[in-house]
């Protein structure tokens, strides 16, 4: 599998129509580089006849013996397609009839073979039955081989025909045209009801789709994307390569780890067919670098983690370990402390002066530092108390305070909304933010420390803003319908929320501004309700809404997750992803409106969703029915 951090190499596949010799092809391929081949099963041309004699009753094998290659050349080298002429959705009886039974024999060849993928085409809209047969293949069977379906970025009959070898070619624009064949894919999976072994295998043409609607393939389920010569350019030395367009689509490909297959006869002759396997890996070594961010998140891609509960929880060490790594966060809060002494304490008071700074929630100290660094830096002087609630934390900040800190800190063990300070704050100092910002209920608490800040005083952070974005991932659908328990309600996973680095999915729209907070307040009702609406421009699917947030901690200072203001390199906090109990199909022209509660009953605070356009979804999480955060 290709991936730019580990360095390994792509992995490819040569699609062959016809194969004499199945060992010696595979022997050869192998040599040329190649991983795994791409074969018929059957003869393309050997149409099999299940209803009418004599041919019904013909005698001899219908295909070649399964001893020609090992079991375990079958089970990993040999990808399976199926036999062109087979049209299970055809119109005439008798041929959908053989179709059906031809389509049967393969799946349960591929299947006795142990064949680890079979790949079907999907020709044209009607799939209906193809998709029938399949899922009942995969429900009756004892295998567990994967289903790749073979789909074009773009219907043969809308190709340009007029190309010229080595012109650029252009992208088409014209949106029906654009988005049938995805149209085609979203239909046949939503037959299949997403089952989880049926993937994506694109083919990239040499015509390509405007960028929006190749933003919304990323978002499926792509396992491979096929690649026929025919779409490789000759540059002034006689080698293969691909066209900007082309080479962008490949780099999001490389990202999702798609395999790539070959299809084609070499059109660049005096070179080697290796010639198109060595521009890829090209294009694999040359890939843009990961970030920081993309390096600390590896791994964890579409992964769902509960959102942490730090007010009914003590977190572990480990947990305070990963997110006092973060090089970003800690950097901004001292540059917002030392902003602010600046502006609190004039040059000729800086001896005399001392501000009192709260820090609130101290957990293993990095606030208590940053704070101390930050007095450092402005020459002004600081009282520090740390208030934590865990008690294990607390031996940590103790430590600090014997080994490091002295006097200058006081070590409070306390939830700070049961605290009576011993004097009042300038400044209070927290990182009680979660992925959607006040879902880790920033608000309540320090709402509840407000009345030891002074009259002036300045809270760091001082608001905060949740973000959501209209999403489409059957990936992510599938992982949230993977999480049902036993002793829950059965569709309590989905009216739950989820911290997730999302990776395989497509944003439909922009994200707006959902709950704002702001500290010090006057208003201490944090219940909250907001109606989003969102314009989505394509035909697209919705499995649910990706959650950020932005926080201003002192006047220019910020901190962000919302992708177009990410701050660069921070990766404290993964987006949440709040899910839809059914995907809601959406087409070019409609809005999506969406409609968000924050609910608070005095024990407990949880979050209700809504869609009310294009059609209506169900109220999730009623009352808190399936998830809550505990005050």
């Amino acid at each position: 599998m290709a991936s730019a951090s580990t360095g390994s190499r792509v992995s490819c596949g040569r699609d062959l129509n016809c194969v004499p010799e199945v060992a010696d092809t595979l022997a050869a391929v192998a040599k040329l580089g190649f991983d795994f081949l791409c074969m018929p099963l059957f003869h393309s041309r050997f149409r099999r006849e299940f209803e009418l004699e004599p041919a019904k009753s013909r005698s001899g094998a219908q295909t070649r013996s399964d001893l020609l290659l090992c079991g375990r050349d079958w089970n990993t080298l040999i990808v399976g397609k199926l036999s062109p002429w087979i049209y299970a959705d055809s119109e005439i009886e008798t041929e959908r009839r053989n179709s059906e039974a031809a389509l049967a024999q393969e799946l349960n060849f591929s299947a006795y073979l142990g064949l680890p993928v079979f790949m079907i085409p999907l020709k044209g809209p009607h799939n209906s039955n193809l998709a029938r047969l399949l899922l009942n293949h995969i429900h009756t069977g004892h295998h567990t081989s994967n289903f790749w379906i073979h789909v074009p970025l773009m219907a043969p009959e809308d190709m340009r025909e007029d190309l010229i070898e080595n012109e650029a070619n252009t992208c088409i624009d014209d949106t029906s045209v654009d988005e049938k064949t995805w149209s085609w894919w979203h239909s046949f999976r939503t037959l299949c009801d997403y089952n989880k072994r049926i993937c994506l295998a694109i083919e990239v043409g040499a015509d390509m789709p405007s960028d929006a609607v190749i933003d919304k393939w990323l978002g499926e389920p792509i396992k491979a994307a096929i690649l026929p010569t025919s779409i490789f350019l000759t540059n002034k030395k006689g080698f293969p390569v691909l066209s900007k367009a082309h080479q962008r689509i490949i780099f999001s490909l490389f990202k999702l780890e798609a395999q790539f297959i070959f299809t084609g006869t070499s059109r660049h002759t005096e070179k080697d067919f290796r010639s198109y396997l060595q521009y890829l890996e090209y294009l694999n070594q040359n890939r843009p670098a990961p970030n920081a961010y993309e390096l600390f998140a590896k791994g964890y891609e579409d992964y769902l983690q509960s959102p942490l509960q730090p007010l009914m929880d003590n977190l572990e060490s480990q947990t305070y370990e990963v997110f006092e790594k973060d090089p970003i966060k800690y950097s901004q809060y001292q540059q917002a402390v030392y902003k602010c002494l600046l502006d609190r304490v004039p040059e000729e008071q800086k001896d005399t002066n001392v501000q009192v700074l709260m820090v609130l929630g101290a957990g293993r100290g990095p606030l208590v530092n940053a704070s101390l660094r930050a007095a450092r830096q402005a020459d002004r002087k600081l009282r520090v108390y740390a208030v934590e609630k865990n008690p294990n934390a607390v031996i940590t900040l103790e430590n600090w305070r014997f080994e490091e800190w002295g006097d200058q800190v006081t070590v409070v063990s306390c939830d700070m909304r049961d605290w009576a300070a011993p004097e009042k704050a300038d400044i209070i100092v927290s990182e009680l933010l979660g992925s959607f910002g006040d879902n880790e209920l920033s608000p309540e608490c320090l709402d509840g420390a407000q009345h030891f800040l002074k009259d002036d005083g300045v809270s760091i952070p001082c608001s905060y803003t949740s973000f959501l974005a209209p999403l489409s991932s059957s990936k992510l659908y599938n992982e949230v319908r993977g999480c049902r328990e036993r002793d829950k309600d059965p569709e309590c996973h989905f009216e739950t929320p989820y911290v997730v680095r999302l990776h395989n999915f497509h944003q439909l729209a922009d994200p707006k501004p959902c709950f704002t907070f702001t500290h010090p307040t006057t208003d201490m009702n944090n219940n909250r309700y907001q109606c989003l609406r969102f314009s989505v421009g394509c035909n697209s699917v919705l499995h649910g809404f990706a959650g950020y947030f932005e926080t201003t901690l002192y006047k220019d200072v910020t901190l962000s997750i919302k992708p177009d203001t990410h701050s660069p390199g921070m990766f404290s906090w993964f987006p949440i992803l709040f899910p839809l109990k059914q995907p809601i199909a959406v087409s070019r022209d409609d809005d999506v409106t969406v409609r968000f509660w924050r609910c608070n009953n005095g024990k407990k605070v949880w979050y209700e969703w809504a869609v009310t356009e294009p059609s209506c979804s169900a109220i999730h999480n009623p009352a808190g029915r399936s998830y809550t955060i505990g005050l």
